[in-house]
C-alpha cells in the first residue's frame, strides 16, 4: 500500500518498503513513511501496531530484513547502535538512556567532550548545558548527578541531550509521558522553533490531544502496516482513534457504579506522613473505585508506597478491616490483601529479560509449589488463564518481557499483581505509554474487578481517566490531601482548582 501524497517541504528521510522480524515473527509489513524538512509527524498506532521497531529502523537501532531507508534522495544503511547521530539523525529513548552516575553536563557531553589545550573544558559545557536546558524552560541543575532526579527532569535531559546535538531529525518517543503540562508546552514551543529553522520530528504518542496539538502530518500503522497518511488538519481525534484500532471507540469508559454508602470500609489511613507527605487520611469501601489526582510531585506515589509498606511511615496508621498493617513491610501489606501495580513497569514492574511466567508468578511463588519445588505445570496453567483474562496478545509465547509492546507489558504487570489475589489494588498510572485501545480494556478491566467486590485506588496525572473511572477522587497538593470530590464536582476545572492551591477542604 502507498502514502499518500502531500505538498510540502523536501523529504529528507523515507522509509521504503521496509519489512521486519524478529525470530521468524514479522512485526513490520512493507511499511513506507516519508518525513519532509521542518514538519512534525506524528506515527501513531496501538501497542504493537510496530511504531517502536519502525523507529528503531529509520534511527539506526535496528536493521530492516527487507526494504530501504533513503536520506536526502539516496539509499544509505545507517550505522547501528546510535551512531546514526553523525549523520544527524537522534533518538529520544522511551526508556531513559543516561548514565546514573554522571551529572547532568557530563550526560549531556559524553562521547562529544569540549576540550581545551587537551583538557575537558568544563566551564565551557556547563554553560552550554545551562543555555539548553534554559532554551527548555527546565530548572534541572547542570551539575546534579542523574541518580538525584526525579522521572521527569530525567526525560528534560533526554530531550536537552538531543537537541543540544544540533540534529536534523529528531525522533521522539513518548516523550511527555511523565511531563507535567507545564513541562510539556514548555518542549512544545522549543518543538515548534526548531522545526521554524528546519528540523524535522517524528512524535510518537498514545496522547491524542497533544498529537493534534503539535503535528502537521499524522502516520497511522496497526499490526505492522501502513494504514493513512494525512495532515492532521484534518483530522480529529475521534478518527485518529478509529484508524489505530480498525473499530470506534463508543464506550471509552465502562458505566460507573456508586458503591453503597453502607459498605464496609476495607482500608483506613489514618493521619499517615512520611518524609513528604504530611497528615493523610482517608477511607475505602469494597467495591469502591477511588482516584487520586493532583500536580507531578504532589506526593501521590509515595503515599501510596507508605500505605503498601514499600516506604517507611513517619507517623500514622493503616488499617486492613480494622487490623493494623505494620510500617515498611510490604510482605505484611500483602498478607492483609493489599496489591500494588507500580508506574514504572519497566525498572520496578517486570523483569525484562525473563519471560511471561517468570514475571507472572515472581510475586506468588508459593502457590506453585509442591513438596519445596516449583511445579511448571502450575504456572503454565495460571499463564494460561492470565493471558485469557487480560487479553494478553503475542506472537511468540516464548518472548521475554522486554520485547512486549508497552500495552501487554502493562497487561502483564496488571496480571502479576492480581496472582496474589488481593482484595485492594492500588494502581498507579494505570495506561500511561499505552495506547487507546488498550486504555479502553485496562479500564474495562478495572472496573470488573470492582463489581467483583474489590477495592481500587487509581492514581493518574490524566484528568479524563480519573474523571471516567472513579466514583470519588482525593487531590493531593505538596504532600498533603487538599480536597476529596464527589459526585457533580468531579471535574477537571475543581481538580484543577485544588491542584492548584486556589480551593482547599478537608478530607472526607
Amino acid at each position: 500500500m502507498e502514502s499518500e501524497t502531500v505538498d510540502g517541504g523536501a523529504v529528507v528521510l523515507s522509509a521504503r518498503r521496509i519489512c521486519k522480524s524478529f525470530n521468524g515473527v514479522q512485526v513490520l509489513f512493507s511499511v513506507n513513511f516519508d518525513l519532509r524538512a521542518g514538519e512534525i509527524h506524528a506515527l501513531m498506532g496501538e501497542n504493537g501496531a510496530g511504531k517502536s521497531t519502525l523507529v528503531k529502523v529509520m534511527s539506526g537501532f535496528e536493521q530492516p530484513s527487507s526494504g530501504e531507508i533513503v536520506l536526502d534522495g539516496k539509499p544509505v544503511k545507517l550505522p547501528a547502535n546510535g551512531d546514526a547521530e553523525a549523520l544527524g539523525i537522534v533518538i529520544i529513548h522511551q526508556e531513559f538512556n543516561l548514565a546514573e552516575h554522571l551529572t547532568v553536563t557530563e550526560s549531556l557531553f559524553l562521547g562529544r567532550e569540549m576540550t581545551r589545550f587537551g583538557v575537558l573544558d568544563r566551564k565551557r559545557m556547563r554553560a552550554e548545558t545551562r543555555r539548553v536546558l534554559d532554551l527548555l524552560g527546565s530548572h534541572v541543575d547542570e551539575n546534579a548527578l542523574i541518580s538525584t532526579l526525579s522521572i521527569a527532569d530525567k526525560q528534560m535531559v533526554e530531550i536537552a541531550k538531543a537537541i543540544s546535538r544540533d540534529a536534523r531529525v529528531v525522533f521522539m518517543d513518548e516523550p511527555t509521558a511523565v511531563l507535567s503540562r507545564e513541562e510539556t508546552n514548555f518542549l512544545f514551543r522549543q518543538v515548534r522553533k526548531l522545526r521554524d529553522q528546519g528540523t524535522s520530528f517524528v512524535f510518537v504518542s498514545h496522547k491524542l490531544d497533544e498529537v493534534m496539538e503539535l503535528t502537521d502530518r499524522v502516520t497511522v500503522l496497526r499490526d505492522g502496516q501502513w494504514v493513512k497518511t494525512s495532515p492532521t488538519a484534518i483530522l480529529d481525534g475521534e478518527s485518529i482513534a478509529q484508524l489505530m484500532v480498525g473499530r470506534e471507540l463508543s464506550s471509552l469508559y465502562p458505566a460507573k457504579t456508586e458503591p453503597d454508602v453502607d459498605e464496609e470500609v476495607v482500608l483506613r489511613v489514618n493521619s499517615v506522613s512520611t518524609g513528604y507527605v504530611k497528615d493523610a487520611s482517608f477511607e475505602v469501601r469494597k467495591g469502591e473505585i477511588i482516584g487520586f489526582s493532583g500536580m507531578i510531585g504532589s506526593g501521590r506515589t509515595e503515599l501510596m508506597e507508605a500505605i503498601m509498606g514499600l516506604r517507611s511511615r513517619a507517623s500514622g496508621e493503616v488499617t486492613v478491616r480494622g487490623e493494623v498493617v505494620p510500617s515498611g513491610d510490604a510482605h505484611a501489606a500483602n498478607l492483609h490483601g493489599l496489591g500494588y501495580m507500580t508506574k514504572d513497569r519497566k525498572s520496578k514492574g517486570l523483569l525484562l529479560n525473563s519471560g511471561m511466567m517468570a514475571n507472572l508468578t515472581l510475586q506468588s511463588l508459593d502457590q506453585h509449589t509442591r513438596l519445596g519445588y516449583l511445579d511448571p505445570k502450575s504456572e503454565a496453567a495460571a499463564l494460561a488463564k492470565a493471558t485469557r483474562r487480560f487479553d494478553i496478545r503475542v506472537r511468540d509465547g516464548n518472548v521475554v518481557a522486554g520485547r512486549m509492546s508497552g500495552g501487554n507489558q502493562q497487561k502483564l504487570l496488571l496480571a502479576k499483581v492480581m496472582e496474589t489475589e488481593p482484595d485492594i489494588i492500588i494502581i498507579d498510572e494505570p495506561t500511561r505509554g499505552i495506547d487507546v485501545g488498550t486504555k479502553q480494556q485496562i479500564y474495562h478491566f478495572i472496573s470488573a474487578l470492582a463489581r467483583d467486590g474489590r477495592s481500587i485506588i487509581v492514581v493518574s496525572s490524566e484528568m479524563p481517566e480519573i474523571i471516567g473511572l472513579c466514583t470519588r477522587v482525593a487531590v493531593m497538593r505538596e504532600g498533603r490531601i487538599v480536597g476529596v470530590l464527589e459526585g457533580e464536582e468531579i471535574s477537571e476545572q475543581e481538580i484543577m482548582r485544588y491542584a492548584a492551591g486556589l480551593k482547599r477542604k478537608a478530607a472526607a
